[in-house]
């Protein structure tokens, strides 16, 4: 029998300009449920767990070797929000909660105009969140029971969702690992 983590592990999950990092950042900075927040893109940068930068769409080439190495202590212990734009690649051990954010594509259009996102980078995003690339890949993954599908388009939703989030997390239990 394996080791009983005794917080979970959410990973939030969605197409570049959907609240990620935001929704992640507001359920860390409540002192209450006293879990870390992974920026997954910052830690691949800080410590290179990466292959190498892609031109084409300007950012780096995940690694997902070296990311679930540097990330396995910290998820067997629990206690994560783990922020990123995929979430094929974590063990499903690792994952109590999938949160897939959505947002409308306008709304979205204009966040990733805002950060200087255009030709083919911007393309490919947009047609991510209209095709739910990232809701099918988060099905394709995880159970179904433990997925959570956010929409992520005002302040409001982001605030609902993080409520939301924050009440899974006070009715979760620990299982074995």
């Amino acid at each position: 029998m394996g080791s009983v983590r005794m917080k979970p592990n959410i990973l939030v999950t969605g197409t570049p300009g959907t609240g990620k990092t935001t929704t992640c950042s507001l359920l860390a900075d409540d002192p209450n449920l006293n879990l870390r927040h992974i920026n997954l893109g910052e830690l691949v940068k800080q410590k290179n767990l990466h292959n190498g930068w892609d031109d084409e769409f300007e950012c780096y080439i995940l690694n997902e070797d070296l990311v679930n190495d540097e990330l396995a202590g910290m998820m067997d212990e629990g206690g994560n929000i783990v922020d990123y734009h995929s979430c094929d690649f974590f063990p499903e051990r690792w994952v109590d909660c999938v949160a897939v954010l959505q947002t409308d594509n306008s709304i979205l259009y204009d966040r990733l105009t805002n950060r200087g996102y255009m030709g083919q980078k911007l393309q490919n995003n947009i047609e991510c969140e209209i095709f739910q690339v990232l809701l099918e890949e988060a099905h394709e993954s995880y159970s179904k029971d433990i997925i959570m599908t956010l929409q992520s388009d005002t302040i409001e939703d982001i605030s609902r969702n993080v409520d939301l989030l924050k009440e899974w997390v006070a009715n979760w239990s620990p299982r074995d690992q």
